[in-house]
């Protein structure tokens, strides 16, 4: 081991000793380390507060369209992904991911497409650069209804 130094700096001192098997030989090794760090608020919370089917016409009926309307708190997200899954939320069917403006308050509207009726999970997750926040529901589409 080594001597503390005299130094009157109060830096935190790195020594590290490694063993050369080779030789039985010491390596060391005396610095200073400084670090810094940036505290960011990121996305904290999502809420899905509203899911309202789209009436489509029938040349559009192959495809069920439902809004959602999601709430965040904290910074303001870049993108959102959607996630949806068979009814337990285990066996994913299709992923879209797209970047989003979301300009003084975190309220935004997804809009997605299913093409066959059926109960699915959603997964909606809000990131930027520095987060990500997710809720989830169960969602059952009816033919161009969802409850």
């Amino acid at each position: 081991t080594a001597e503390p130094s005299s130094d009157s700096d109060s830096s935190p001192t790195v020594e590290s000793v490694e063993d050369n098997p080779d030789g039985g030989c010491h390596i060391y090794r005396n610095g200073y380390y400084g670090s810094s760090i940036d505290v960011v608020e990121g996305i904290l919370e999502v809420n899905i507060i509203q899911m309202t089917s789209i009436q489509t016409t029938e040349s559009q009926a192959e495809n069920s369209l439902v809004d959602f309307v999601v709430t965040c708190q904290g910074s303001l997200p870049t993108d959102v992904c959607t996630v949806v899954s068979d009814p337990t939320c285990q066996v994913s069917k299709s992923m879209v991911c797209d970047p989003i403006v979301v300009t003084d308050e975190c309220l935004l509207t997804i809009r997605r497409a299913f093409e066959e009726p059926g109960t699915y999970c959603i997964n909606i997750t809000l990131g930027d650069d520095t987060s990500q926040a997710l809720a989830s529901a169960l969602i059952s589409v009816n033919g161009g209804e969802s409850t």
